[in-house]
């Protein structure tokens, strides 16, 4: 039996993130549900994603469109309360280098385009849909593994472009790797990372539980993690168009 909270876990909240966590597990306990001790900081996220005991798990909405629609519970979304979107929503931006003339994704048609992960929303399908809409075909060049790493390897010349979660813009402000950087535009919102369950326990409920303890959480917790609440978002909403495979000799960035 696990718990992992993985999509924004950074060092400097992961104290935030136990705290609470120790407020759902106390208030499943109390419900008369099993709940693990702590969350597993280690586990890769998609080990967790398929865990046939995960009591509460994160999720980007492309994995969970395409590979576990059918076997994980949605619970709802955190609100991360970004500026002028929906709650429970999110949207990424897109991001230059600071010398960069570029002031649109129009001007970037010959940018060497850097992403984190192919199954990743915000750093992938969130981008193709918005180049695809604006007449933009992306020339992607590199593959980071991360959104921080991907605003290196953009800082770094190394590539030209990425689009960037902006809950993770919003974290890794203090990294060089950002000041190296700016924006230049946003996509569409779309379905935030969406907490899910393997087990059969009553969503209603795990999501009444995760209200409350987001509730009772400190301030400063709640200003580390930059958590407002939590958000049912309509199945409606992960209707979206998902990008196209990319060819097999793109490789990670060393």
């Amino acid at each position: 039996m696990i718990a992992s909270l993985p999509m924004y876990l950074r060092p400097g909240n992961l104290r935030a993130h136990d705290r609470l966590w120790r407020g759902i597990r106390d208030g499943l306990r109390n419900a008369g549900l099993a709940a693990p001790e702590g969350l597993n900081h280690d586990m890769p996220c998609a080990q967790g994603w398929t865990h046939p005991e995960l009591v509460l798990g994160q999720i980007c909405n492309l994995p969970l469109r395409t590979t576990h629609w059918d076997r994980l519970h949605r619970i709802g979304c955190f609100d991360y309360a970004l500026p002028n979107t929906q709650p429970g929503f999110y949207h990424s931006v897109w991001v230059v280098r600071a010398d960069d003339p570029a002031t649109d994704l129009r001007d970037c048609h010959n940018h060497r385009f850097v992403l984190n992960e192919t199954e990743s929303h915000s750093g992938w399908g969130a981008a193709w849909q918005d180049a695809k809409t604006k007449g933009i075909a992306l020339r992607p060049h590199l593959i980071s593994g991360a959104h921080l790493s991907s605003l290196a390897a953009v800082a770094d010349g190394d590539a030209d472009l990425a689009c960037i979660d902006a809950h993770c813009w919003w974290m890794d402000q203090a990294e060089p790797a950002a000041h190296a950087c700016r924006v230049i535009g946003r996509t569409a919102a779309s379905p935030g990372q969406t907490l899910v369950t393997s087990l059969s326990y009553d969503t209603t409920l795990l999501f009444n539980i995760i209200q409350v303890a987001i509730a009772d959480l400190d301030m400063p917790t709640r200003a580390s993690l930059n958590l407002r609440g939590i958000v049912q978002v309509p199945q409606a909403a992960y209707r979206l168009p998902l990008p196209p495979e990319l060819p097999e000799n793109l490789a990670p960035a060393a």
